[in-house]
């Protein structure tokens, strides 16, 4: 796992697309055709806005999946994660090759799982693109995460730190209004990727840092199961990385 601590969060995002978008080109180079993971929430704003500015990047050839979305919440609610990434990520990519969604609010759950797991098995997912969250959390997989599932897709459980950090981030007017449960894309599928490149700014995930890199390996901090992967790079703004012992 590589750490790096930028002096500034538009650069940290401008410094990631760069990353990501060598990788997806390797991979289409390789293999004529990459995959790759988003992911949403306020650690993604610059690297999205940078990454689809990016040159020289046939978007024809790539497959984007979507990694979480809110259960029951439709595309249409501001909070949606879907909406979020069709306004930031699809709409400016007229060349996209596909976006497979998660539908949060589709009537049959199980059978949403199922259309997801059927999609991504068996691919190669050349890059994964994520946050960590307050608690620690990778994707919407909160703590005690379920680091043993080998369904790619899952129904979880949000817990309160979960909710009150997408309230805080100001996506709910409530605490109340913020779901209880989302479909999430699973540890083993996240970690299954060839490269994972994960982002994080802010202050406010200190603590989730601190415990993800220098703490137990444990679902009690999912996001420190990162520290298994062969090609993981961790880039920190200076506030986020406020908390470690060992500065990298």
């Amino acid at each position: 796992m590589h750490l790096r601590i930028l002096a500034d969060k538009p650069s940290l995002g401008a410094f990631m697309a760069k990353e990501g978008a060598k990788l997806i080109r390797q991979a289409i180079a390789a293999d004529g055709h990459a995959n790759i993971i988003v992911a949403t929430g306020a650690s993604q704003f610059e690297l999205l806005d940078a990454l689809v500015r990016e040159p020289d990047l046939d978007w024809s050839k790539v497959t984007a999946f979507h990694l979480d979305e809110y259960v029951g919440l439709p595309v249409s609610h501001g909070a949606s994660f879907r909406r979020y990434l069709q306004e930031r990520f699809v709409s400016k990519l007229p060349d996209l090759g596909e976006f497979v969604e998660v539908i949060g609010d589709a009537a049959d759950l199980d059978g949403e799982i199922q259309r997801l797991n059927a999609r991504i098995k068996g691919l190669t997912i050349a890059v994964c693109f994520a946050g960590i969250g307050e608690n620690g959390h990778l994707a919407f997989n909160d703590p005690p995460a379920d680091f043993d599932t080998t369904s790619p897709y899952l129904v979880v459980d949000l817990d309160e730190a979960c909710r009150k950090q997408q309230w805080g981030e100001g996506w709910f007017p409530t605490l109340d209004a913020v779901p209880k449960q989302a479909i999430s894309m699973s540890i083993r599928q996240i970690l299954a990727s060839s490269h994972l490149l994960i982002t994080v700014p802010d202050a406010r995930k200190a603590d989730a840092v601190q415990k993800a890199i220098e703490g137990p390996l444990t679902p009690l901090c999912p996001a420190s199961i990162l520290r298994l992967h062969p090609s993981c790079v961790i880039a920190l703004d200076p506030p986020a990385a406020s908390t470690l012992t060992v500065r990298p």
